[in-house]
């Protein structure tokens, strides 16, 4: 795997590099890791804080994490956490639904757009939905951790959203 790590407002220094990576690398006895997928990582100081961010698109699905804390070594230490227990969840879900594999998930997209505080629409992205089921849209949209995920259902063949309830169900919303 290779591991890309960008930091705002604090160089990163060769210390920091080897505890990521030595960290991430870690993942791999846990998740297919392929040598060619790129572990982002970016690591932003604020003046009371420290905020570390990690995504890992891969060709089965996209592990995502991030963490704040005082001690920027704590909180790399708390990211891979989070992503050992996404791994550990999606494969207990999978094991229950007898799945043998992850669908395709978006490589490079996120679907949540930044709002100022007048909701003026500040980034727009665009994406390509991929062809799935409905169970293999709520498993990439748990994994991403957000609370909807567009796709094109294999059944239909036509766009969908799959999206979390406030009653812990989940709702489908289907084009015609």
């Amino acid at each position: 795997m290779k591991i890309n790590i960008v930091g705002k407002n604090v160089t990163i220094t060769p210390g920091i590099r080897d505890k990521v990576t030595k960290k991430l690398e870690s993942l791999s006895k846990y998740y297919v890791i392929d040598e060619e997928d790129t572990a982002n990582v970016l690591i932003r100081t604020y003046p009371l804080k420290q905020k570390i961010e990690v995504t890992i698109p891969t060709k089965n699905a996209i592990l995502r994490a991030e963490v704040s804390h005082d001690d920027l070594y704590a909180a790399i230490d708390l990211v891979i956490d989070k992503l050992e227990d996404q791994i550990r969840r999606q494969k207990t879900r999978l094991t229950r639904k007898n799945k043998t594999h992850l669908a395709e998930a978006f490589l490079d997209v996120e679907l949540f757009d930044d709002y100022t505080d007048d909701d003026e629409v500040v980034k727009t992205k665009s994406i390509v939905p991929t062809e799935m089921s409905l169970d293999e849209a709520i498993m990439n949209m748990e994994l991403l951790g957000h609370s909807f995920y567009i796709y094109t259902d294999d059944e239909t063949g036509k766009i969908a959203v799959v999206y979390k309830r406030n009653d812990g169900g989940y709702g489908l919303i289907e084009t015609e």
